[in-house]
């Protein structure tokens, strides 16, 4: 094939700069040269500030179950529908050169290409976080990244964060759980972790929670063999998850729901006294049982990773009719910050590239920037003002208002809410050979800080369960540490 400019010119040589005579100087007007060398210098648009690492493929969405009673969503109307859907894994701390067998949360993003839009649904493959409030998002991911001075990684600054936000607790006991080292992508679930809601035809709303369970069933690695695939095939992940596919593989998720009323969730509150659009508490099924929903699969590769995984674009807040959010202010946070960072890192007009373009037709008054394509067209590039008023009713798409209680201000939880139960109760799940692997894979970093953040963060560990403090003590002093 003859290679041409950006702009379809042909090339004359590919191979030889012009210059002036044999061995130059290189001439200003060999614009192909500037050309090629201008596109390889900004061939890397800027990182992912988190889930650096990822990969991606497309697959489908099959309804199994009636939810009609819950959503008017369209994906939904009947059993055997399909929507088309893309999936981007991803390491959450690393940056794009890390090993996939770090521990640390995996990101689960699913998008659903829906006849009225694209659904996003942005989650981890845990169905807590560390944080209950955005605000301290930023200072928490700082804390995963690189000293300023060292350039290292930092035990000192993730159990000072940790030891110092009790919150955290039901996360890190998952993350040092052997949960923190799945092995690969298709042996985990996956969990929209965010309370959401759906709105019926009638208009009435229920809170939900959404579970992806692999068919494939859990697998996860240890720590020694984490470290030994790291150092022998850090993309063991990524190469997993696409010969799968690319071989009939194809990787299955049952696709489930917890639902709620609001009086329900009240009434579970008032009983527990926790908050259900925590993001660090879950709800118990026997609560809140599993509702079957459909099945998702994976069954495409992408044909180029940068235009169709490193660019994807998901943020939470994209939700279709039939949909709504909900109280919780980590997604009121992630909201805004999910679209922000796609402004940023990949451009204004991100939803126009195919991988995140929705599938059916749209039209706004958006126009310009980069990456601009059509731009319109000669469409207006405005909407009329209605004299009559546009007669809003409720949030929009028919979902009802949402009472507001209470006075406008900043409140500070920590001391009133209860951060131990849940955590203490993850712990005691656990059989006995989990719980030593839980001590040993928090002994090894938290034994590299001074005392003062360890027994901080031990006494955390004493008040979700005396056995989990004492297990971890007993691990640290076998590698050393001196502990009153």
């Amino acid at each position: 094939m003859k290679i041409t400019t950006a702009s379809g010119i042909p090339v004359a040589d590919n191979q030889n700069s012009l210059t002036a005579g044999p061995r130059g100087p290189v001439l200003l007007q060999d614009f192909h040269l500037i050309e090629k060398l201008q596109h390889f210098n900004r061939e890397r648009i800027p990182e992912r500030v988190v889930h650096a690492k990822g990969s991606g493929a497309y697959g489908t969405f099959t309804v199994t179950h009636d939810i009609t009673k819950y959503s008017k969503a369209r994906l939904f109307a009947e059993v055997g529908k399909q929507t088309e859907t893309f999936l981007r894994f991803s390491t959450v701390g690393g940056e794009k050169g890390s090993a996939d067998t770090e521990r640390d949360p995996r990101g689960f993003a699913v998008r659903f290409y829906t006849e009225e839009g694209n659904w996003d649904l942005v989650g981890n493959n845990t169905p807590v976080f560390f944080l209950k409030d955005g605000i301290k998002f930023p200072d928490f991911i700082h804390t995963q990244k690189r000293d300023p001075q060292t350039n290292l990684k930092s035990p000192t600054a993730m159990f000072d964060f940790w030891s110092r936000t009790p919150e955290s607790l039901h996360q890190v006991t998952t993350l040092f759980s052997s949960r923190g080292t799945p092995d690969g992508y298709r042996h985990m679930h996956g969990f929209g972790s965010h309370t959401y809601s759906l709105i019926n035809a009638a208009g009435e709303r229920v809170y939900v929670k959404w579970h992806f369970l692999t068919q494939q069933g859990i697998k996860n690695l240890s720590a020694e063999e984490a470290t030994r695939i790291a150092g022998t095939d850090p993309d063991y992940a990524q190469r997993d998850l696409f010969t799968a596919i690319a071989g009939g593989d194809f990787p299955r998720w049952d696709v489930k729901v917890q639902v709620a009323t609001e009086a329900e969730l009240a009434a579970w509150e008032a009983r527990t006294g926790w908050n259900p659009f925590d993001l660090t508490k879950v709800w118990p099924h026997a609560d809140f049982p599993l509702l079957p929903v459909g099945v998702l699969e994976l069954n495409r590769n992408p044909v180029n990773y940068h235009a169709e995984v490193e660019q994807a674009a998901l943020s939470p807040s994209n939700v279709v009719p039939g949909m709504g959010y909900s109280p919780d202010k980590m997604l009121q946070a992630r909201l805004f910050a999910y679209h922000d960072a796609q402004l940023y890192r990949v451009g204004t007009n991100h939803q126009h590239l195919p991988v995140n373009a929705p599938r059916c037709p749209f039209h706004n008054q958006q126009r310009d920037g980069a990456m601009a394509g059509a731009n319109g067209g000669a469409a207006v590039n405005y909407d009329p003002v209605q004299a009559q008023g546009s007669n809003p009713h409720g949030m929009g798409h028919g979902e009802p208002p949402l009472a507001l209680d209470g006075a406008a201000g900043r409140y500070d939880g920590r001391g009133k809410e209860d951060d131990y139960t849940q955590a203490g109760n993850l712990f005691r799940l656990m059989p006995a050979a989990e719980q030593q692997n839980l001590f040993n894979n928090i002994a090894g970093p938290l034994s590299q800080v001074n005392i003062e953040i360890i027994e901080r963060q031990l006494a955390h560990f004493d008040q979700a369960d005396p056995a989990y403090g004492a297990g971890v003590r007993a691990a640290l002093k076998a590698r050393g540490v001196n502990l009153a």
